[in-house]
């Protein structure tokens, strides 16, 4: 190839990273863990933290964190390779399923722990009388039967087939 083929078919490699990062962080990953997810997914072949780091021009360190975020959420593997001594990595395929599991999962963790702290609040508030008591209960119902709507229609797509 030639020196202008190369920086063009570099520039294209940047700007998919860039595009296809951009969709990644909707799903609540940092700037870091989606360029690197796409990274991964573009390559080849499994890659050192090493690779990562020269390929984003990022540190080892942010490297290995991205990675193990990446690895909580099942999106990214350690693989091995006979004859290689570092860790390698690769990105998980199937990538629908895999975000929308998890971002499904995470809406749902999110929403039980927001319906749990919310029915503390309203135990609390029951414990001292207040002149507004019954405008902040009703308030409080409304957010704890939004939240019980969201986890609804969140289950709802858990239990469909493309999950």
């Amino acid at each position: 190839m030639t020196q202008d083929a190369d920086a063009n078919l570099e520039k294209v490699n940047n700007q998919i990273i860039s595009e296809f990062s951009k969709t990644l962080e909707m799903f609540s990953l940092n700037k870091t863990e989606a360029q690197l997810f796409v990274t991964l997914y573009l390559h080849e072949a499994p890659m050192t933290l090493d690779q990562m780091k020269d390929a984003l021009g990022k540190s080892k360190t942010a490297m290995s964190y991205a990675v193990r975020r990446l690895q909580e959420f099942n999106l990214v593997e350690r693989v091995f390779q006979k004859g290689v001594r570092k860790d390698l990595y690769e990105a998980r395929e199937d990538l629908y399923k895999k975000f929308m599991k998890t971002y499904v999962n995470r809406w749902l963790e999110s929403l039980n722990l927001q319906i749990n702290n919310l029915a503390d609040i309203q135990e609390d508030l029951d414990r001292y009388p207040h002149e507004h008591k019954e405008l902040f209960e009703h308030k409080i119902h409304e957010a704890i039967s939004f939240h019980r709507s969201l986890e609804q229609v969140f289950s709802k797509i858990k239990k469909n087939d493309f999950l």
